[in-house]
C-alpha cells in the first residue's frame, strides 16, 4: 500500500499542514531556494548551469529548448538579443554551489522505529497493516518467512497505521472508490460501496501522480507567463520613460526657441519704432531735397518689390525682407507710412502663400509615405473566437457591426466577454504590415492593434502599456488617441476610411486619413513582445445611430 494515501481527518490535516506551511519554490530534496540557485524557466534548482553574455542563468536544456523553440536568440529575463547563438559552456562554479547547498540540505524523512525492539529500538524497515506494528530487518523475517504471515500487507514504514486501516472494520485500506473518492477496505465493498468503481490504490496514485504533474505544468508555466508579464511591463516602464524624458526635453527646446524668437521681433519692431521717430525729427528744411532724392530711391525699391511679389524663392524674400521695408533715412511720411504698411502687407501675403505652399508640401509627402506603407497590405480577416457575443460578423470576416441580441457563443478564452471587441485572425511578430478600414456613416469606433498578452475578461483600459496600441472616434466629431493619457486629435476632415501601419522591430504604429493622404496619430518608441492582432471595435449602436458595420477594405493602389 503506497504511504501517500492515508485518509482519515488527522492525516488529511497533517498533510494540509505541510503543504501551507512550505515557502515558495521548494525544492523536492532541499529547503527554500535562493533566487541565485533557481532557474527561472523550469523554476528547479539548477541542472548543468550556464550563463548568457548579459550574465544571466538558466539550466542548459531549459534555455537550448527555449532557443530551439523562437526565431529568434535572446536572454528570456532581460530580452536582449543575440546574432549569433552563443556557444555556452557549463557554468562550474555556479555548479558547485549548487552541489554544496545540496549536501547542506539534505532530504530529511521522518524516522520510523521498530515497534517490537525493546532496549535499543532500531529504524523500521516495513509496517504491516494487518498486524498494524512497524519492524526492523530482525523482527520483520517472520514475515518473509512464515506462510500465514506473507500473507499480509506490508508498506514503506510509517508512523499513523491506524490512517491506514479502516475504522469501522479494522482491515487494510487497499482500495479507492472513485464514486466516493475515499479509500476503502475489502470489507466496505461488500457493504455502503457496494457496486462502486473501486481500483486498488497504487492504481489510483499513480494516475493521481500524472495528474498532479500535469497541473504541476500548467502552474510553472503560470508562473512563467507572470514573470515574463512583469518583465514587459517594466519594460515598457523604461521606454515610456525614456520617451517622456526625450519628449520634454524637445518641448522646452521648442518653447525656447519660441521666446527667443518672439524677444527677436520685440527688438527688431521697437528699434524700427525709434528709428521712424527720429526720422520725423528731422529738419523741416531738408524736405524739398529729401522729398526728390526718396522718390528716385522709392522708384527703385518699387521695381525692387514688383520683382519680389512674384517671386517663388520665400526664404530669400524674408531675408530681405527687412532691408525692403526700413525707412532707409527717410521721415516718417504720410506716403511712406502708406507705402510700409503695403509692404507689410505684402509680406503677409508672401507668408500665407509660403504657409499655403508648406501645408501642400506635407499633404504631398504624407501621399508619398502612405503609398509606400501601402506596399505591406497584410489580409485581414476577422475571428469569431475573439468577438464578443454582441457582434456580428459578416461570412466573409470582413464586416463587424453591433447587435443588440446577445448571441450565443461558447465562453472561450480568447473571447471578449464585456467590451465589443474582435481580434483579426493573423498575429504578426515582426516585420511590417498595413491594413484599411472604411469607418464611412459611423459616429464612434476604436481601431488599432493588440498583443496576444491583454486582458479579455472583464474591464480593459486602452493604453500602450495594456497591449493596446488605439485611435477612435466619439460623438460624431471628437477622435482620441489612448495612450498613457487620452490624447484630443485635431483632423481638418472627417475620416471615411482609416489606414493602419506597423513596424514591429520600430515600435512604430501610425493611423492615416486615407481619403486626405493626412496623417491621424502615431505611437513611437514603442516594445512588442509576442504577436500583434488587428483591433476593432464598432462601438453600440445607439439607438441605430451607430449601425454602420466597421468594413475591411482593400488598398487602392491606383489612388
Amino acid at each position: 500500500m503506497a504511504e501517500s494515501l492515508p485518509t482519515s481527518t488527522k492525516a488529511r490535516k497533517s498533510r494540509r499542514r505541510s503543504i501551507d506551511d512550505c515557502p515558495p519554490y521548494m525544492s523536492s530534496s532541499s529547503g527554500p531556494l535562493t533566487e541565485e540557485l533557481q532557474c527561472s524557466l523550469c523554476l528547479n534548482m539548477f541542472t548543468d548551469p550556464v550563463t548568457t553574455p548579459c550574465g544571466h542563468n538558466f539550466c542548459k536544456t531549459c534555455l537550448d529548448k527555449c532557443w530551439d523553440n523562437s526565431q529568434t536568440c535572446n536572454c528570456p529575463y532581460c530580452k536582449e538579443t543575440f546574432k549569433i547563438r552563443p556557444d555556452l559552456k557549463i557554468n562550474t562554479t555556479l555548479l558547485e554551489l549548487v552541489d554544496q547547498y545540496k549536501k547542506k540540505s539534505p532530504e530529511k524523512k521522518p524516522e520510523v522505529l521498530c515497534d517490537v525492539c525493546e532496549e535499543r529500538k532500531l529504524k523500521a524497515l516495513k509496517s504491516c497493516l494487518v498486524c498494524q506494528s512497524s519492524y526492523c530487518e530482525t523482527h520483520l523475517e517472520p514475515h518473509l518467512k512464515v506462510a500465514g504471515l506473507k500473507k499480509h500487507k506490508l508498506i514503506n514504514p510509517v508512523r499513523n497505521l491506524e490512517d491506514y486501516i479502516c475504522q469501522k472494520h479494522e482491515r487494510p485500506l487497499e482500495l479507492f472508490c472513485r464514486d466516493d473518492q475515499t479509500c476503502v477496505c475489502l470489507s466496505c465493498t461488500d457493504g455502503d460501496h457496494k457496486n462502486h468503481n473501486t481500483v486498488p490504490v497504487e492504481e489510483e496514485s499513480e494516475e493521481k501522480k500524472t495528474q498532479l504533474m500535469k497541473t504541476q505544468k500548467d502552474v510553472q508555466q503560470m508562473i512563467q507567463d507572470r514573470i515574463k508579464k512583469i518583465q514587459d511591463v517594466k519594460h515598457s516602464a523604461e521606454v515610456r520613460k525614456r520617451n517622456t524624458e526625450g519628449e520634454k526635453a524637445a518641448h522646452v527646446e521648442l518653447f525656447t526657441d519660441l521666446i527667443c524668437s518672439i524677444e527677436r521681433c520685440q527688438t527688431e519692431l521697437l528699434e524700427m519704432m525709434e528709428e521712424q521717430q527720429k526720422a520725423a525729427e528731422k529738419q523741416e528744411e531738408e524736405l524739398i531735397e529729401e522729398l526728390e532724392q526718396e522718390i528716385t530711391e522709392l522708384k527703385m525699391r518699387n521695381t525692387e518689390l514688383e520683382q519680389l511679389s512674384h517671386t517663388e524663392d520665400h526664404l530669400h524674400l524674408l531675408q530681405i525682407y527687412s532691408y525692403l521695408c526700413s525707412s532707409r533715412n527717410t521721415r516718417n511720411w504720410s506716403e511712406i507710412s502708406v507705402k510700409t504698411d503695403e509692404s507689410l502687407e505684402t509680406v503677409r501675403r508672401a507668408l500665407t502663400q509660403l504657409k499655403d505652399t508648406l501645408q501642400e508640401k506635407l499633404t504631398r509627402n504624407v501621399s508619398t509615405d502612405l503609398k509606400r506603407m501601402q506596399q505591406y497590405e497584410v489580409d485581414v480577416t476577422l475571428d469569431p473566437d475573439t468577438a464578443h457575443p454582441q457582434l456580428i460578423l459578416s461570412d466573409d470576416g470582413k464586416q463587424v457591426r453591433h447587435g443588440d441580441i446577445w448571441q450565443k457563443r461558447p465562453d472561450k478564452p480568447e473571447r471578449f466577454d464585456r467590451y465589443g471587441i474582435v481580434l483579426g485572425k493573423k498575429g504578426f511578430s515582426s516585420g511590417r504590415f498595413y491594413f484599411e478600414v472604411q469607418v464611412k456613416g459611423k459616429t464612434d469606433w476604436t481601431l488599432g492593434v493588440a498583443s496576444e498578452f491583454i486582458d479579455r475578461k472583464g474591464s480593459i483600459t486602452l493604453r500602450p502599456s495594456n497591449g493596446f496600441w488605439t485611435v477612435a472616434q466619439r460623438n460624431g466629431n471628437e477622435y482620441l488617441a489612448f495612450a498613457d493619457s487620452r490624447v484630443s486629435l485635431c483632423l481638418r476632415v472627417k475620416p471615411q476610411r482609416v489606414g493602419v501601419f506597423v513596424n514591429y522591430e520600430e515600435g512604430l504604429v501610425s493611423f492615416y486619413d486615407v481619403e486626405s493622404s493626412s496623417h491621424i496619430y502615431s505611437y513611437t518608441g514603442q516594445s512588442f513582445t509576442g504577436k500583434l492582432y488587428p483591433y476593432f471595435n464598432p462601438c453600440i449602436n445607439n439607438g441605430g445611430k451607430n449601425s454602420t458595420p466597421l468594413i475591411i477594405t482593400p488598398v487602392n493602389h491606383n489612388k
